[in-house]
């Protein structure tokens, strides 16, 4: 895996966000079986930011906690078959890397949403992460169904690498 980790706006906290990024996807991606090395991008913005962002790209306007940009498309979460059909459109020409997608993280909303859930800049940032990652495997919430799986595998993801709520 190869990750490509981006602050446009300051990120000042306790821990290497980078290092906790890189464990969340791997871990992710592994629980997965993402069956190829990949590239992923993840980017830190502001509220203002990922407004607008938000606004461009999903004509909601509002900031959001965090916005996924997969560049698979899945038609069951985390069967990679398509892709060896699709090669051409998922994979790097230059590196041979499967492009999983961007993530996109608000650094404000990282920052009160700890606070307002009573634990550590963290394990929010772990979360989003990690749901984020789910995303870009093809995983959705939209459905009460589908969130229980999202909310399931987040949970086992953070507890495999120890980052509780109590972090």
């Amino acid at each position: 895996m190869a990750l490509y980790y981006e602050e446009e706006t300051p990120f000042e906290v306790d821990f290497d966000a980078a290092a906790v990024a890189d464990a969340v996807i791997g871990q992710v991606a592994d629980m997965e079986e993402v069956p190829y090395e990949f590239d992923i991008y993840v980017t830190m913005v502001s509220d203002e930011d990922i407004h607008e962002i938000n606004k461009e790209q999903r004509n909601i306007d509002r900031p959001t906690d965090v916005l996924s940009f997969p560049n698979l498309d899945f038609e069951v979460p985390g069967d990679f078959s398509l892709v060896e059909e699709n090669e051409a459109n998922y994979f790097d020409p230059e590196s041979g890397m499967l492009i999983m997608g961007d993530i996109v993280i608000s650094v404000d909303k990282v920052y009160e949403q700890a606070l307002e859930y009573g634990h550590s800049r963290k394990r929010e940032f772990a979360f989003l992460i990690a749901h984020s990652m789910l995303h870009l495997c093809g995983y959705d919430h939209m459905e009460p169904e589908e969130a229980a799986v999202m909310e399931a595998k987040q949970k086992i993801a953070l507890e495999a690498l120890g980052i509780t709520r109590e972090d």
